[in-house]
Parts: C-alpha cells; sequence; structure tokens
C-alpha cells in the first residue's frame, strides 16, 4: 500500500492549501522512526510532501521565548537546514516558529507537528507560516484526524512524535516543567541525543536548558562548533562549497589515487579531506582498512592528528558520505577507485 490521497477539503479562513494524505503503518511512507515507539500512531494525517518526513533535527524551545531564544533558534535553525537536515517542530509561537521561519529561508526542509489535526490551525496567528511550510516543500502533520481541536493533552504526545522522528533534540530555551522540557525527556527516553542552549541562570526560561546540559546534554556555545556537532550526528549530509574544486585536486593528484567526490561537500567534510582526512585517504589508498584498525593508526588525543575516536568516527563517515571513500563486503573501508 502507500499514502492515500485526500481530496482537499475546506476549514473556514483555517484552511492550509496543499495536497493531503493519510499515511497508514505499512505504508511505503510511514517513518520507521516512529516504528520505534511503544505506540505508534496508526494513521498519519499530512499537508505538503510526504517525502518531507526523513530524519531530521528537532528544534524546540519557549513560547513565550525571549529575544536571546528567538535568535538562536532562527540561527541554529538554519544553520542545520542549511547543511540539508530537516528541521522538526512543533509549530507553536516563539522559538518553533522562528525555527520553521529559518528553515524556510534557507531553503531546507521543515515539518510540523500539531497537536491538533493538520487542518485546523492552531494557534491562527500561523496560518501563514504553515502554508508556507507546505510551500517550500514541507509538510505539516498530526496524529489526529481531519478537523480534530487541540487538546490540552495533545500537545505531549505530540512532543513524543517530534522526539521520535528527530536523530537530536536541540532545545533552545525551556522553563521547568514545560512542554519543551517534555520533549527532551521523550528524547532521553529514547536514548537519542539531546543539545541544548545555554542560558542566564536568572531567566526562567533558561532553566530547562541549563538543567539538561548540567544532566550531561551537548551544550551549543557558537555557530561554528553547533556545525561540527551536527556533522558528527548526521555525517551523510554535504552542501556545496566553493572548496569543492581543492578537494577535486586532492584526490586527483596520484594516477590511480581515490576517486573525487561527484557532489560538495560541507565546510567541517572538506576539512577533514583537506586536513586530518589527509591522512585517512593516503593510508586507505596504500591498504584497506577495518574501523579498529583506523582507530590503531590514528592514534587519538594529544599524540594523534584526532582529538577523540568520535572524532575519526565522523571524518570516516564523511569521507564515506562524499563518495571518496567506500565500505567493502568485508567491513573493511578503502578508497572509491575513479571510474
Amino acid at each position: 500500500m502507500s499514502a492515500r490521497a485526500v481530496a482537499s477539503r475546506e476549514a473556514g479562513t483555517a484552511c492550509i492549501a496543499g495536497p493531503r494524505f493519510e499515511i497508514a503503518r505499512g505504508d511505503p511512507e510511514y517513518p520507521a522512526a516512529l516504528e520505534a515507539l511503544s505506540k505508534p500512531p496508526e494513521t498519519l494525517y499530512l499537508i505538503g510532501d510526504t517525502q518531507a518526513l526523513q530524519e531530521g533535527l528537532a528544534v524546540v524551545g519557549a513560547r513565550n521565548a525571549t529575544p536571546y531564544g528567538r535568535s538562536a533558534a532562527r540561527l541554529l535553525a538554519g544553520c542545520a537546514a542549511r547543511m540539508g537536515i530537516c528541521v522538526i517542530s512543533g509549530g507553536a509561537r516563539g522559538c518553533d516558529s522562528y525555527a520553521h521561519e529559518a528553515a524556510i529561508e534557507a531553503g531546507g526542509r521543515t515539518v510540523a507537528f500539531l497537536g491538533g489535526g493538520c487542518d485546523v490551525v492552531y494557534p491562527s496567528c500561523n496560518k501563514g507560516l504553515f502554508n508556507r511550510i507546505v510551500e517550500s516543500g514541507g509538510a505539516v502533520v498530526s496524529e489526529h484526524p481531519w478537523n480534530f481541536p487541540p487538546k490540552p493533552y495533545t500537545f505531549r504526545a505530540r512532543n513524543r512524535l517530534i522526539a521520535s522522528l528527530a536523530r537530536a533534540t536541540l532545545v533552545v530555551e525551556a522553563g521547568v516543567p514545560s512542554g519543551t522540557f517534555s520533549t527532551a525527556d521523550e528524547a532521553l527516553a529514547a536514548n537519542k541525543d539531546v543539545l541544548a542552549v545555554p542560558g542566564s541562570i536568572f531567566s526562567p526560561t533558561s532553566r530547562g536548558s541549563n538543567a539538561l546540559i548540567a544532566q550531561g546534554a551537548g551544550p551549543v556555545v557558537d555557530e561554528a562548533e553547533f556545525e561540527e556537532l551536527l556533522t558528527r550526528l548526521f555525517p551523510e549530509k554535504a552542501y556545496p562549497n566553493g572548496r569543492a574544486a581543492q578537494l577535486t585536486m586532492l584526490f586527483s593528484r596520484e594516477e590511480g589515487g581515490c576517486a573525487a567526490p561527484s557532489t560538495g561537500g560541507s565546510s567541517s567534510a572538506l576539512k577533514a579531506c583537506d586536513d586530518s582526512g589527509g591522512l585517512v585517504i593516503s593510508a586507505l589508498r596504500a591498504d584497506p582498512m577495518r574501523l579498529e584498525q583506523l582507530v590503531e593508526e590514528f592514534a587519538t588525543g594529544e599524540s594523534g592528528p584526532f582529538a577523540t575516536v568520535g572524532d575519526l568516527m565522523a571524518c570516516v563517515g564523511r569521507l564515506e558520505a562524499l563518495g571518496v571513500i567506500e565500505r567493502f563486503p568485508d567491513g573493511r573501508f578503502g578508497c572509491m577507485r575513479a571510474t
């Protein structure tokens, strides 16, 4: 079976324009990530592009966001979208709205999970935003049927869907307790990564994010560090960069060397290729290796080119995503040969 298209219907002045679908469990469009829930929705109701239902980054925060929170949501969601990562949020006022808008402005995709039916615009002030989400190739989604009004209890249930579809959750601002904090709880319960933006100890809307950092969430201190975190979490993502020509030269220097990638890479991925990653490429050009052999070859810490094993693994993942190296059936990594 496949997602069932639904005839468009008007919902008064709150109608969201766009193709409508009902996606049942077992349909190819149903996200595999949601199957991990103890009680996955039997049906998802969607307006927009079903292809937008992909694993991404959840960006959530306070409805009564401070200027700091709004700016952080815009900056970080835009950064993720430019890397080709789908931005997932709850369509609420405040940080959610700023995250969706930033993803659209960056030319990326974004998905809004609503607390009511996805043809019932709530909050009503976000009608324009929801239409822009659909127009930009994203989707507005709900587990509730058409015309279902939002209830207080449906938002907590909605949060579990956000956390489940996301590979990681970024908390921009959160009070304690709060709906935002509950999304982080759902992510932690699913053993997924949680990131948080530190805030003032005097700000009520930063108590939740600060508490999460104290409990072990990854702190996001600036855009460059955030991009590096995303590169580790989403090593398969690459986006155009002007230094792609340098990368091509690197892999074309030797006859019979590694094939140059067919597409450009992110700034972080390219750094891996022309700095420490070049050492990995040279080693694999000489002899394919298993991951444990690479770890042994490239000592981590002060004595090696990689600070941690995680950095080495992220580099290998980026090079594989770029099509520079490949994993052989026996588990070894080696250079992709030019054709």
